[in-house]
């Protein structure tokens, strides 16, 4: 990016020329909420001019659409454990902080109940470009989600693994899916944020296949020419090579009830990264190149029924078959296993989803304010204590 904030397209191209494999960043959203009553509260700015005064916080804190929201970023990891590590520090630093000034943290991927419509936008120039650019689309988004990074060395080579990564996005977001409620009811959705953000947002979504850089550099170029962006962040794909740090980026899982599920999910999507990585250089791609029409099918079956419906497997094209959701991260971790051997990840992943869980607690609490505060609780007890056991016993 240049200083005035243009897109620099050659600039992204030599940061991945220059890049590194298998470098890891982790970005996770929370609610601000009252402690109380556990709806949102617009205190985003309070706790970031907060956070500047912490020497982890400082570098870490950020703001996203809503004053009622905050993230924070691992930063370059060189590993998915150093990742994780340094996420770890953040995460209770955070949780302290949020402590001290009176406010709660929820990690699901929509707020049960609080309206939209009294969420102020962030005080800053990209979000104020936003509202102004999508108006109710920006407005109705309240939601949180967990993005995950990797280093991939080569320009080219990134724009193949994100076009590999393409049939896998929906078998990521079926397995991550955390977000059933929103307005005070439950929306008959595993995932009712990807129907509020990724169905929403222009430039969202599983985009088409590039094939290489000059490709993806001259659809960068035509949005730019014709004013549809004036920053790169205005493409909100769900896997993106991110021009900033050189990375590839997913960004289609919600955000997770827990540190655990969370670090287990950031596990599962670098894995699936690192197999891409492998296919590419062994030229074993193909799989990218699906058509949109089919990747389509499998989001919405994702968005709407979870792990609790069925996908499409698309391994014979000529003849797709459904198969039985529950399966989708015993096929991944099965696809990726050359990955994770050569990294070794391990991925504990839950035998359920948060969608599940959160229905679960519905059930046996009868409302769903008392619902959300045990998950609210679940959530403090593990992200504020997150990594201490490993610390402790290492």
């Amino acid at each position: 990016m240049s200083a005035e904030g243009e897109i620099d397209i050659q600039a992204g191209r030599a940061l991945f020329e220059d890049g590194q494999d298998f470098t890891v960043g982790l970005e996770e959203e929370f609610a601000l909420l009252d402690p109380q009553h556990l709806g949102l509260v617009p205190r985003y700015p309070e706790l970031a001019s907060a956070a500047l005064e912490d020497p982890l916080l400082a570098e870490s804190v950020s703001g996203e659409l809503i004053s009622s929201e905050i993230e924070i970023r691992s930063g370059r990891g060189e590993s998915l454990a150093d990742a994780i590590r340094r996420q770890n520090e953040y995460r209770r630093a955070l949780f302290r902080l949020a402590g001290e000034h009176g406010v709660a943290l929820g990690a699901t991927g929509t707020h049960p109940w609080s309206p939209y419509l009294e969420q102020p936008i962030i005080d800053t120039e990209h979000y104020h470009r936003v509202e102004d650019g999508l108006k109710w689309v920006a407005w109705r988004n309240n939601t949180f989600s967990l993005h995950v990074h990797m280093g991939v060395r080569g320009a080219d080579r990134a724009v193949r693994v994100c076009d590999r990564l393409r049939p896998v996005l929906p078998v990521l977001l079926a397995i991550s899916a955390n977000s059933p409620f929103l307005d005070g009811r439950d929306s008959g959705l595993a995932s009712v944020r990807s129907q509020t953000f990724t169905r929403s947002f222009p430039r969202c979504g599983v985009p088409d296949p590039f094939g290489d850089w000059r490709n993806y550099a001259d659809y960068i170029d035509l949005l730019v020419r014709t004013r549809s962006i004036v920053e790169y962040t205005q493409v909100w794909w769900s896997v993106r090579p991110h021009l900033s740090f050189g990375t590839v980026e997913v960004r289609i899982c919600d955000a997770q009830n827990t540190a655990e599920d969370s670090d287990a999910l950031a596990a599962l999507v670098v894995a699936c990264m690192a197999q891409a990585v492998l296919e590419v250089d062994a030229d074993e791609d193909q799989a990218g190149l699906m058509p949109s029409r089919l990747i389509e099918e499998n989001l919405w079956r994702a968005i709407r029924y979870g792990l609790d419906g069925s996908l499409l497997d698309f391994s014979d094209p000529a003849r797709p078959e459904a198969y039985p959701a529950t399966e989708a991260a015993a096929r991944l971790l099965q696809w990726s296993e050359p990955a994770r051997r050569e990294l070794g990840i391990d991925v504990p992943l839950p035998i359920s989803s948060g969608t599940q869980q959160q229905r679960r607690l519905l059930a046996e609490a009868g409302s769903l304010e008392q619902a959300y505060a045990r998950i609210v609780n679940d959530t403090r007890d593990s992200y504020a204590a997150a990594g201490t056991a490993e610390e402790v016993t290492g």
